[in-house]
């Protein structure tokens, strides 16, 4: 059933064009499979990229990973090969103090070197100024997003598809608020428009959460857009801001600039702002599980409190260690040869991908990954599963464009969801990944 261009589905069943596929059906029965055990609910149990590398080692990938390129997993390439980038460290003292439970909330130092660099990067020549009490250090992204749902008050919290596909665990745990969802335009690349935000609290939403810059897309909000977003928001919502690809920005010719909405920011403890970032993608550490939120204090010690009951803190001897890799000067060198590097692959990937006749609508201008379109290839791989499927005989690993359309299988038929035709491409491991997984990728544009 087709209204103004948008499907509906409208049998309660798998279609024929479901029925006929393998891989939608082992995508279902991994969502709504029998369950062997009484009190396990399997489909809480992994998020797009984790389901894809489990059908990866289903295909031997666990056996020979050299072999293989991995383009889904969402993490940037982390050795010290980047020019103008700084060492990182091979070894880690720990302490006596890192031999002890540490403070849920981080340690003062490492809280205080967060919020000095924000006072530096961002609130330069500003009255009010983030302090350590406005930070609270969390043991990873996931974790940091649990800890803000845990201490919502009962509210509409509004988010955009598509987004980052562990929201969809995160927004289903808590029965404290109800999401709800946002389709965003093709169209329009995406894109967030302060219209858009006043429509989501017009209609009641009091809690909004986006990525910003945006994963899967590569597009990003910036000033003016969202400082108007921010002035929308003001006094009416609480604002969420998923800023952890902040670092990998293009649009300002790779100058070190962080997008983050903490520019905007008129008071840092009336605006009701919460920025997540971390080690994770700017610094290249996903390993450590170091991240952070900053926002007014008064949420801030309820985050901090809530990791006694979620998560029991991070790791002491890492917040340590990161301490000096925060210094503001450091930081805006690093950030400089990060875009340089990443847009250099960025270009690659581009090129190799417009040669295969692939179409962009809008070049990505941030983050470091591709929502590559494949309506225009042959009807048996026009869609993210089956090219997912194609990939892995390839010994590549994508992500299907249906785990960012969050929450699909319950909502409707796969082959009506708005993402079902994308993959989401990562150009963040090494070039000689790249070119190895591009390689994958033509082969089977060719076939």
């Amino acid at each position: 059933m087709s209204f103004s261009g948008r499907k509906f589905s409208v049998s309660k069943g798998p279609s024929a064009s479901e029925l006929q596929s393998n891989i939608h059906k082992q995508f279902r029965n991994a969502h709504e499979g029998h369950r062997p055990h009484a009190g396990l609910d399997p489909s809480r149990a992994s998020t797009g990229v984790v389901w894809c590398t489990e059908r990866a080692i289903e295909h031997g990938f666990s056996g020979s990973p050299d072999a293989w390129a991995n383009l889904g997993q969402g993490a940037p390439e982390v050795d010290d090969d980047i020019e103008g980038s700084f060492e990182r460290p091979h070894n880690i003292n720990v302490s006596m103090a890192a031999r002890e439970y540490g403070p849920t909330a981080g340690i003062k130092p490492f809280r205080v070197a967060i919020a000095n660099l924000y006072n530096a990067h961002h609130r330069e020549g500003k009255d009010s100024k983030y302090s350590w009490e406005n930070v609270a250090v969390v043991p990873g992204g996931r974790a940091g997003l649990i800890r803000i749902a845990a201490v919502l008050n009962n509210a509409y919290l509004g988010f955009f598809i598509p987004d980052y596909t562990a929201y969809n665990e995160m927004l289903s745990l808590f029965k404290n608020f109800a999401a709800v969802p946002s389709p965003l335009s093709l169209e329009d690349g995406y894109h967030i428009h302060p219209e858009k935000i006043a429509e989501e609290i017009a209609r009641g939403t009091s809690v909004i959460l986006t990525s910003n810059p945006r994963n899967p897309t590569g597009q990003v909000v910036k000033n003016p857009e969202l400082a108007q977003i921010q002035d929308i928001c003001r006094d009416r919502c609480t604002l969420i801001m998923d800023e952890f690809y902040g670092g990998y920005n293009y649009t300002s010719d790779c100058d070190g600039k962080t997008v983050s909405a903490a520019d905007n920011i008129v008071d840092v403890d009336d605006d009701d702002v919460l920025l997540i970032d971390g080690m994770t993608k700017r610094f290249r550490l996903p390993g450590w599980r170091v991240a952070w939120i900053v926002g007014p204090k008064e949420f801030i010690k309820a985050i901090g409190s809530c990791g006694s009951y979620l998560d029991g803190g991070t790791n002491v001897a890492f917040q340590e260690a990161a301490i000096p890799m925060l210094e503001p000067n450091l930081v805006m060198k690093e950030m400089k040869a990060l875009q340089t590097h990443f847009k250099v692959k960025r270009d690659y990937v581009l090129g190799r991908l417009e040669e295969l006749g692939f179409k962009f609508r809008n070049v990505p201008d941030s983050t470091f990954y591709i929502w590559l379109d494949l309506s225009s290839l042959p009807a048996e791989i026009n869609d993210g599963l089956n090219f997912f499927q194609k990939c892995l005989e390839e010994k590549v690993i994508v992500v299907p464009g249906i785990f960012f359309d969050l929450n699909p299988a319950k909502r409707r038929d796969l082959f009506d969801s708005p993402c079902h035709h994308f993959i989401r491409l990562s150009y963040g491991p090494r070039m000689e990944t790249l070119k190895l997984g591009l390689d994958g990728i033509e082969r089977i544009v060719k076939k």
